[in-house]
């Protein structure tokens, strides 16, 4: 999974909140009880006196073994002591200890070593919260996309666009369920308020849940950005070139809306090439007909898009009106 520097950093600053968070309220709930029952400070004492004890055997004694034991039983005597004081007074037995929100690592993010399934779980959060604050994620799903609202007229290729729409509903869902980083590139073709987007959406959903890494924006939005960065306006940039390339899903939503210069053009081709280069999937959605894609681009571009992308031409009125 190819996640961004950027994202294991924002990832180890939720575990970081998460462990202060834990402390803060072991703290709280330890003040309490001890302030209920006083005899508990006395104990968290001659405990922390045994655990100063110990450390001197090791140094001091001459008969270590004999009174690693006797420090020992004075232990688990004391522990006895303060689970009994916590059940007569209502207690779970483990009420004083840290209460992390991931036990398996303790909120550290590493088991031996090795992360923790709960970093793989903070990394999907903020995927779907970094792309939330542009699109409508949680709304767009396969199970929302209806294909009630495209017709059901038979036309001229021998099936209805809701057939149609329904097939390429399904296909989607088997290309999102089963997505790995050498999976094929899709172009959705359509005009305007046909689903395309939507279906974008649903397949970055399913995508990030399976622990992927995915980057969505308009045309518009990613190359204006790019092209910032390039040549160094990088105040408030939501894209930079790396993480557009090196993502493991690239979802390019609305291509053709975006202000073509040379080196947008250029940047659009790099994008498209260098991805196909390094077999990482790229999603493009598009309102142009192919005509029009060969009038507004190098054919460079499009030969790229023609010779690798699966097809998906969505049919019907505009939805968007429909539901109103």
């Amino acid at each position: 999974m190819s996640y961004t520097q950027d994202d294991y950093r924002r990832a180890e600053e939720v575990l970081e909140r998460r462990r202060e968070r834990a402390n803060m309220e072991t703290d709280l709930r330890r003040a309490k009880i001890n302030e209920e029952i006083p005899e508990l400070a006395g104990i968290t004492q001659e405990l922390a006196q045994v655990g100063l004890n110990i450390s001197k055997v090791f140094i001091f004694s001459d008969n270590k073994q004999a009174d690693m034991e006797k420090l020992k039983e004075q232990s688990l005597a004391l522990q006895k002591k303060r689970v009994e004081l916590l059940k007569q007074h209502g207690y779970n037995e483990d009420v004083l200890e840290v209460s992390y929100h991931c036990k398996a690592c303790g909120d550290t993010g590493l088991i031996n070593n090795r992360r923790c399934k709960c970093v793989n779980e903070i990394l999907k959060d903020l995927q779907r919260e970094r792309l939330s604050e542009i699109a409508p994620l949680e709304d767009s799903t396969f199970e929302s996309f209806d294909v009630n609202y495209y017709p059901d007229t038979v036309g001229a290729s021998g099936i209805s666009p809701r057939q149609k729409a329904e097939r390429i509903k399904e296909s989607c869902r088997k290309y999102a369920t089963s997505f790995t980083t050498a999976s094929n590139n899709v172009m959705f073709m359509g005009g305007t308020g046909l689903g395309k987007t939507h279906l974008s959406l649903a397949i970055a959903n399913a995508v990030i849940n399976r622990g992927f890494s995915v980057i969505y924006g308009t045309a518009q939005n990613i190359l204006s950005d790019l092209e910032n960065e390039k040549f160094g306006r990088t105040d408030r940039l939501r894209y930079s070139e790396a993480d557009v390339l090196g993502c493991d899903l690239l979802i390019i939503d609305d291509l053709g809306t975006e202000f073509k210069n040379s080196y947008t053009v250029a940047c659009l081709y790099n994008i498209i090439n260098t991805r196909i280069s390094s077999r990482r999937p790229t999603v493009i959605s598009t309102n142009y007909t192919w005509s029009e894609l060969e009038e507004q681009y190098d054919q460079r571009i499009t030969s790229r898009i023609t010779g690798i992308y699966s097809q998906l031409v969505l049919e019907g009125n505009d939805i968007r009106y429909i539901k109103k």
